[in-house]
């Protein structure tokens, strides 16, 4: 999964591209919130336009369920890629997706040309992976690179099927660092290799744990799965975010870290509220109590002070660090403190730093840590089942080097 056909293998001169990309954006009355998925796709796209390809990109926006919504549209998105790359991005409006519009458009395109493809999920297809909508989007191109890493963990018609009808499949430069960074800090990672692991339930990241127990030299634990592994050690967790049905396995997974050799550290005190802040950002009163001191009517919420320092302390020695979940309700600046004392000591260790996408690297981004983070990646789920060591759809059906 790790060896494949990048953009930098292949020669596109002359030759129809059809470019998976995750224009994914917010929309807010018709207008782009946040362009960072456009100006992550840059690369890709302006590498295809100088080597005289024929660029068709292609993309899902939001949840249409099958079905054209015009406030789904990609037509913001072809407007303000046209800005960006300083040169018309030609849309192809077929609520059909691969319609009269876009056979048209391709067939007059010159080298270098941009034309852009309606959302692919108009087409109620496109999430089954059907056979006919790959057809029609094979139908356009010779050549298919994909470069969509947040739908990587999905088999789709544009990021699957097609590739199944075309000669040769390669992936993009986003594709490649995520392959890269996320690929090698669980398979081959520079020791001693540490992992982080947060959130709110301990059931998301089951078989990331159990895989990352055998990958790495320690394991972290913070967040509200903290709390089910701290119940598993026989204290009281009080009214605690706690997953009942998994403290059998937090059990095993302390005894497998003990009979491999590997540090997992948990939270050694824990900030602590009467309840969960409502709204998520109100002013809150809060105490650190330690860890196996916490009051039957308190939850705790955020790591405490001392585990914060001790988490630091773990991340100094490292080479390799990857860091999925935050320590607590980052949301609330009172509760964020172990997030932002974590984010803290990544941005100063000159080890690799790999932010496994979702809310981590919603957090990292928000603090200002995100320039010092050597990848971040752009996606959530598609992060952490690399992270559990499974195979990517997206990933594999590339052409092998």
């Amino acid at each position: 999964m790790l060896n494949k056909k990048s953009v930098d293998d292949i020669n596109v001169k002359g030759k129809k591209v059809l470019v998976r990309c995750d224009f994914n954006v917010p929309l807010k009355d018709g207008a782009i919130t946040d362009e960072n998925r456009l100006v992550a796709a840059l690369p890709t796209i302006k590498k295809l336009i100088a080597d005289g390809g024929k660029v068709i990109l292609c993309s899902h926006l939001g949840k249409p369920k099958g079905e054209p919504k015009p406030e789904l549209s990609l037509a913001p998105v072809a407007a303000r890629l046209s800005e960006l790359l300083g040169q018309d991005v030609k849309f192809a409006a077929d609520p059909e997706v691969v319609g009269p519009n876009a056979k048209a458009a391709v067939a007059s395109m010159k080298d270098g040309e941009v034309v852009l493809l309606e959302n692919t999920r108009y087409r109620v297809e496109e999430t089954k992976n059907g056979e006919a909508f790959s057809k029609e989007l094979a139908s356009l191109c010779e050549v298919f690179v994909n470069d969509a890493f947040g739908t990587a963990h999905r088999a789709h018609c544009s990021n699957v099927g097609v590739t199944q009808y075309v000669d040769t499949a390669a992936v993009g430069y986003l594709m490649q660092k995520e392959i890269d960074f996320l690929g090698n800090a669980v398979n081959n990672p520079t020791r001693p290799f540490v992992a982080i692991l947060g959130g709110a339930k301990v059931a998301d990241k089951l078989n990331v744990i159990a895989n990352l127990l055998e990958k790495c030299d320690t394991l972290i634990i913070g967040g509200g799965m903290a709390y089910t592994f701290l119940k598993a050690k026989g204290y009281e967790v009080g009214t605690s975010l706690v997953d009942d049905e998994k403290v059998g396995y937090c059990k095993e997974m302390m005894e497998k870290a003990e009979r491999l050799g590997k540090k997992l550290l948990l939270p050694v005190d824990t900030t602590i509220a009467a309840a969960f802040p409502n709204p998520i950002d109100a002013e809150i009163e809060v105490s650190v109590v330690a860890s196996d001191a916490i009051p039957a009517d308190k939850m705790g919420l955020d790591i405490g002070t001392k585990t914060a320092e001790l988490y630091a302390d773990a991340v100094k020695s490292a080479k390799t660090v990857v860091w999925n979940g935050p320590m607590g309700v980052f949301e609330n600046p009172i509760l964020a403190k172990g997030t932002i004392a974590v984010a803290k000591s990544l941005a100063e260790t000159d080890a690799t730093t790999i932010i496994g996408g979702g809310d981590s690297a919603a957090a990292v981004n928000q603090l200002g840590f995100g320039d010092k983070m050597s990848h971040i990646s752009t996606g959530g789920g598609a992060s952490l089942e690399f992270l559990e060591g499974k195979d990517l759809p997206g990933v594999v059906a590339a052409n092998d080097k």
